[in-house]
């Protein structure tokens, strides 16, 4: 909470200070909503001790000048705020090993602190992964690998043509984030598909499974909707770690703090630090 919090004298939840290792909020940067400089200034002048990263979702970077990428990244250093790229190198790996050399280095050169390693439309085995964490923790930055139970996760299939693709086993998914994790890497993404999204009834089995396989310090959820967040609360307290959308992040955060949400959390979400 801010020093200057007129209203300091309520209880709520304490939040760690930044840099936090649990209760990691994640936002997406440019991508459904348009961001510039300001817009993203006024939202971390506003909420910026609550904010952790922020993402470029789906290559956004790619088709925006370097100035802009450049000075929305500036804005979130000067709040403290990591910088990930989200997903985007599996587009590269497409394009052979020299251009993911290249990829990486001008993330780096931009000032990215973060790169998401994602194989959501592509089949890449577990050690190629190791190698580019490793490349990626060689060259200073953060190697963040995804990991999804479901085929072409992160796009906008529907769930008619998801369904078609299958799933992978949960055991495998954990398994594979083991290996990512002893690797070093920084943090595990899972992606939502086949857990919270794009399925008729969701998944809180495997959820459970891969929270009781990883612990939730190394593991981040994507929960881009209140209802999805307000369950990950509700079941695995303050320090479960979330990506939203920026637009979401007064609201996540008056329910981390518990303070306000709905009936079936209103009041029910508390911390000890005693």
């Amino acid at each position: 909470m801010s020093k200057d919090n007129p209203f300091d004298f309520l209880r709520m939840n304490p939040r760690p200070k930044k840099p936090r290792t649990k209760g990691i909020t994640e936002i997406r940067g440019p991508y459904y909503t348009v961001m510039g400089k300001h817009y993203l200034t006024d939202l971390l002048e506003m909420m910026g001790d609550s904010v952790d990263s922020l993402k470029f979702a789906c290559g956004s970077f790619s088709v925006i000048s370097k100035d802009s990428v450049k000075e929305l990244i500036d804005v979130a250093h000067r709040f403290n705020v990591k910088v990930s790229t989200g997903g985007f190198i599996e587009y590269a790996l497409t394009q052979g090993s020299e251009v993911v050399d290249r990829y990486i280095a001008t993330c780096k050169e931009l000032g990215f602190d973060i790169i998401e390693l994602s194989s959501g439309f592509i089949t890449i085995g577990t050690d190629d992964i190791c190698r580019l964490i490793d490349k990626v923790t060689k060259s200073g930055m953060l190697a963040k690998p995804e990991v999804s139970l479901q085929f072409g996760a992160g796009g906008t299939s529907t769930s008619e043509e998801l369904e078609k693709a299958g799933m992978r086993p949960v055991e495998w998914v954990i398994s594979q984030a083991k290996r990512y994790i002893d690797q070093g890497a920084y943090m595990i993404m899972i992606e939502s598909e086949g857990l919270t999204e794009s399925v008729t009834t969701w998944r809180t089995d495997l959820v459970a499974k891969i929270i009781d396989g990883l612990g939730l310090e190394k593991t981040m959820f994507e929960a881009a909707d209140p209802q999805v967040f307000t369950w990950y609360l509700r079941n695995y307290g303050t320090d479960v770690n979330l990506f939203i959308d920026h637009s979401q992040i007064i609201n996540l955060e008056v329910e981390r703090r518990g303070i306000w949400g709905t009936q079936e959390i209103w009041g029910r979400i508390v911390s000890y630090d005693g």
